[in-house]
């Protein structure tokens, strides 16, 4: 199994009361999206953000990297590579929980596009509830192999479930809007309910307006006041 890393934002308020790991896209790596907990660190001061680097090298974008390889030819090659690529996030989550002292109450995932994949597989199968899944332009990947495997027990209990938010662009070429309703339906046919935003004119991205529902549901999902007002006189 691959050890992953990548760039770090420490909590403003000193030791971190809570954990945001964001799991970049196919072709991109963890500076793809670490910048983006430097826009929500005024909404969230108490949090650490991590933003890892998948472990292989991307087979399309040799710069970049990839949570699992796609040809876009298999239909099931989804779902086979959120599987392999749960161990290696489930061993960064523990060790990054353990060093700071927290469980998974505090921690959120935040994904873009295949990151959003693997958030959305991987948090809901924790052996502990996570706080929150956030998932820019992505999808809830499922495959044959899902039929003899059963979700965690924990999200039968209401006080247990994760806070779910999907937002996604009204004009995405890559992953079609039409992802969003299909996630929010099948999170809902297993017991879960899902916010979600349709950001319009958007193709493949994060918007402004991504940004701020986003920031706003994981400061909401972490119990964290926001002084609005504050906020927009900056």
């Amino acid at each position: 199994m691959a050890a992953i890393d990548g760039p770090r934002l420490n909590a403003q308020s000193g030791a971190a009361k809570q954990l945001v790991i964001f799991l970049h896209g196919y072709g991109a790596d963890g500076n793809d999206l670490i910048e983006i907990g430097r826009q929500w660190r005024a909404l969230l001061p108490d949090a650490d953000f991590v933003a890892p680097h998948a472990p292989e090298r991307c087979s399309m974008s040799p710069a970049g990297r990839q949570w699992f390889p796609l040809t876009m030819r298999d239909p099931d090659e989804r779902w086979r590579g959120v599987v392999a690529a749960r161990p290696t996030l489930d061993a960064f989550v523990d060790a990054e929980l353990e060093k700071r002292g927290l469980d998974e109450r505090s921690l959120a995932l935040v994904g873009f596009s295949q990151g959003t994949m693997l958030a959305l597989h991987a948090g809901l199968r924790r052996n502990r509830p996570v706080r929150a899944i956030l998932g820019y332009s992505g999808v809830l990947v499922t495959g044959p192999a899902q039929t003899g495997e059963e979700l965690p027990s924990h999200l039968a209990r209401a006080n247990q479930r994760p806070a779910i938010l999907l937002v996604h662009g009204d004009r995405d070429p890559l992953i079609p809007v039409e992802a969003l309703v299909l996630s929010v339906d099948l999170i809902g046919e297993i017991g879960l309910s899902a916010q979600w935003h349709i950001s319009a004119g958007l193709e493949h991205g994060i918007d402004n307006a991504g940004l701020v529902h986003g920031g706003l549901f994981l400061a909401q999902s972490f119990g964290v006041s926001v002084d609005l007002a504050r906020l927009v006189r900056g």
